[in-house]
């Protein structure tokens, strides 16, 4: 099948264009700039739920930020999932669609600006205030919801699947605008979440395994998530330069300063290696049923690469001398989540090679060796600064191996995987 027939038209216009799904072998198919700048919206909401965790966590309230937390970057990951998949199988690039999109952003505004309230409401107790956070999402589910129609409506050879995902998305939404205008409590809202999440979780999974599912781009899809990968991890960084640009300003640059900029810089640095040695597109084009699991997987890699921006942001506070936890504290508020992004990403690149290595068992324990490491050099009063630069060489382990060895090991796992191909559709 050509290019021609089936990449949307780009006139100058952006005259509408039918929705009959893109082609799933289109050369070259990259993130649009309509997408990048959806996804600068989700910059804010990370930074927010960054910011609110650390604060939490500084003040040594880890229940109340570790619950709120696992919330917005639920809801954040799940808004933005939802939109990448469908753009990716149906982006027309016309005004409609467009103009559909901008309503997403607003919504992912809302849902931003009402994270602060959510997680204030959790800290002190009683009912949980989500009302504006749910508002965004349901602006966001609305304008979804039209898209899924047009796309049943003009791609009849796949209006089951479509339909399946008005359908979930419908019956969900009704739960949701009761949790607007209901003051449940923490328990019974969370139970909510919990139960609306998996009816729209059953939609997808019904659509793609029994309808014949939508024709969604693997490269491109992995290219999307890519993205938000690095817009997390740029969010780490920028978060704990604000915040150690006010220790400058007040008391000027000194080690401790210096030293957790450099182990900031040097954990997005090494947490970016290793995410790309994932074989995403690949496997993805061969095995697109394996889509499920690594598409919704990835929220808990997301969440753990703003929890270490975050924990960041707590390191900052306690050289500030804001933070009310001590050293070591301070100290496991990065390794956890560091430790949690590594075993993630070991997790999710076996899900996908369906294949496991010797190798990687090695890499894992000099991983935890290191992570250990830090952990003990805090228990035995060493700066809190100079722990966090050993923490940093926790991700440089897996590229140091990859780059002495694994390299070979993943070419060849990568061959035998794709020699199982599942039938093209």
């Amino acid at each position: 099948m050509s290019d021609a027939t089936t990449t949307p038209p780009r006139a100058t216009a952006h005259r509408l264009a039918r929705m009959s799904g893109r082609d799933t072998h289109e050369h070259h198919r990259t993130a649009t700039t309509l997408e990048l700048l959806f996804d600068l919206t989700f910059v804010i909401a990370f930074s927010l739920a960054a910011s609110q965790l650390a604060h939490l966590m500084a003040e040594g309230h880890f229940r109340a930020g570790l619950i709120g937390f696992t919330l917005a970057i639920f809801a954040i990951c799940w808004a933005w999932i939802n939109f990448t998949w469908f753009a990716s199988a149906y982006d027309t690039d016309d005004w409609v669609f467009r103009c559909v999109t901008m309503v997403q952003m607003v919504g992912v505004l809302i849902l931003a600006i009402g994270l602060p309230a959510m997680f204030h409401s959790i800290d002190v107790g009683g009912h949980l205030d989500n009302g504006v956070m749910v508002l965004g999402y349901v602006v966001m589910r609305v304008a979804m919801i039209f898209q899924w129609l047009r796309a049943t409506r003009q791609d009849p050879q796949r209006r089951g699947a479509c339909m399946t995902y008005v359908i979930a998305i419908g019956i969900a939404q009704l739960g949701w605008i009761v949790l607007i205008f209901f003051d449940f409590s923490l328990t019974v809202s969370i139970a909510m979440v919990v139960v609306l999440t998996a009816i729209e979780m059953l939609g997808p999974y019904i659509a793609e395994t029994r309808y014949g599912g939508t024709p969604w781009h693997a490269h491109h899809i992995a290219e999307r998530y890519g993205l938000l990968a690095i817009i997390a991890l740029g969010e780490g960084v920028v978060g704990t330069v604000a915040s150690i640009t006010a220790v400058v300003d007040g008391e000027g640059w000194n080690l401790d300063v210096a030293l957790v900029c450099l182990a900031g810089t040097g954990l997005t640095f090494g947490m970016w290696w290793i995410y790309f040695l994932l074989p995403s597109a690949e496997v993805l084009h061969a095995h697109r049923k394996r889509s499920f699991v690594w598409g919704y997987g990835h929220m808990f890699i997301f969440a753990a690469i703003v929890a270490t921006g975050a924990g960041l942001h707590v390191a900052a506070y306690y050289i500030e001398h804001k933070a009310h936890i001590g050293s070591l504290a301070t100290v496991l508020t990065v390794v956890i989540p560091v430790g949690a992004y590594i075993g993630l990403v070991y997790g999710m690149y076996a899900y996908l090679l369906r294949q496991a290595e010797p190798l990687h068992a090695w890499l894992l324990a000099g991983t935890v060796l290191v992570l250990a490491a830090s952990i003990a050099a805090a228990m035995a009063g060493v700066d809190m600064a100079v722990c966090l630069i050993v923490v940093m060489f926790a991700p440089f382990v897996t590229v140091v191996g990859f780059e002495a060895a694994g390299h070979r090991h993943r070419m060849a796992a990568l061959e035998r995987c794709l020699a199982e191909a599942e039938p093209a559709q």
